[in-house]
């Protein structure tokens, strides 16, 4: 199993989920996020906020540690970058994309969605890069 950079594993992890509260909080995406997904407030107010968020944070994590191997030990700041945009744009966001054709789900939903994953990878691979 190749090398894991856990101090760059806990900064991407951290700072992913960071952004994901900023990015779908009421200062960003939170309303247009919530309509495009047909959450209502009772139904968000209602769900359990320890299942999500221990196990959001805990994918994240695990996404982190696989990124942390599939960019190897010690990478260049321009090439876990790079690879960090390419992962979250084209693996991660087009296959979202994929889905919400056939869900006939709104753009806007994509590119909320998508976005988010796009700078998280992004993030992983600065914490890489540089740590």
């Amino acid at each position: 199993m190749p090398p894991v950079d856990w101090i760059a594993v806990i900064v991407a992890t951290i700072a992913s989920f960071v952004l994901g509260g900023l990015w779908y909080s009421p200062v960003l995406f939170a309303k247009a996020w919530q309509q495009d997904t047909g959450l209502s407030d009772e139904q968000l107010n209602a769900a359990n906020k320890g299942k999500i968020f221990g196990g959001s944070f805990v994918l994240i994590l695990i996404g982190a540690i696989v990124f942390s191997m599939f960019v190897g030990p010690d990478p260049s700041l321009g090439f876990a970058i790079g690879a960090g945009a390419s992962v979250g744009i084209t693996w991660v966001a087009f296959s979202f994309g994929v889905n919400y054709l056939f869900e006939l789900k709104p753009m806007r939903l994509f590119f909320i969605n998508g976005g988010y994953h796009a700078l998280q990878f992004i993030l992983f691979g600065l914490a890489c890069g540089l740590l």
